[in-house]
């Protein structure tokens, strides 16, 4: 009861550029809203990576949404930038699937357990969950497939260079037995908030190869670490 007041009393500022109107002032909103989606591989892209597209490069304010509902739990953003990763997908799709056709499944990139419970949701997941809604709302028949799990521990991928994150995540994901058959005949894509290296979702894109189930493409909100 006492949030509305402070509200009231204390606007909380806009995560994106800490203006008043927050989580998500009108500027950043309209900002958001003139984002197009585009191909925007990591360079130099790893081997096995699907195309990757984006709806922007990873600098203020969508850097600070992103790390705003990921590290801080503001989770009223996840509704607008599910909104830029439904776009990814969209611009990602070879061909949008109609109504008969196979039902299209986000696999999100997968979370460690630890950091679910440091941050006390799943972001991708959340995100991915409301790409699909969105999706939906277009008329896709979209479903989210939480399929990856991790096959071994991997170190902090903070500060390493691209060949070593390529190194460090070497066969660190898998797509249960059970889940493979589930996969068959859809359409996959892979989804993630944002795209570095590439290197993760390039072992992604690997995994479900294995599985019998390659994605079509790749689709994240923003792209970072280009050149």
């Amino acid at each position: 009861m006492l949030a509305p007041l402070l509200d009231l009393v204390l606007p909380a500022p806009c995560a994106g550029c800490a203006e008043p109107g927050g989580p998500l002032c009108p500027g950043c909103r309209a900002r958001l809203a003139r984002l197009a989606a585009r191909r925007l591989d990591p360079h130099p892209a790893p081997p096995g990576l699907p195309p990757v597209h984006a709806c922007a490069e990873y600098q203020d304010p969508l850097r600070q949404l992103l790390l705003a509902h990921k590290e801080r739990g503001v989770l009223a953003l996840a509704a607008p930038l599910g909104e830029l990763l439904a776009r990814a997908v969209l611009a990602a799709l070879p061909g949008r699937p109609g109504a008969g056709g196979p039902p299209l499944l986000l696999v999100p990139m997968p979370s460690t357990r630890h950091a679910v419970r440091a941050r006390g949701h799943d972001a991708t997941r959340r995100l991915a969950r409301s790409a699909a809604r969105r999706l939906r709302g277009h008329g896709l028949r979209c479903q989210v497939a939480p399929v990856l799990r991790p096959a071994r521990r991997v170190a902090d991928q903070a500060g390493l260079s691209a060949a070593e994150r390529r190194a460090n995540l070497h066969r660190a994901l898998t797509v249960p037995p059970r889940l493979h058959r589930p996969l068959t005949g859809r359409q996959l894509l892979l989804v993630d908030d944002v795209v570095t290296t590439g290197a993760t979702l390039a072992e992604a894109a690997r995994a479900l190869r294995a599985a019998g189930a390659p994605p079509l493409a790749a689709a994240t909100v923003a792209a970072a670490g280009r050149g």
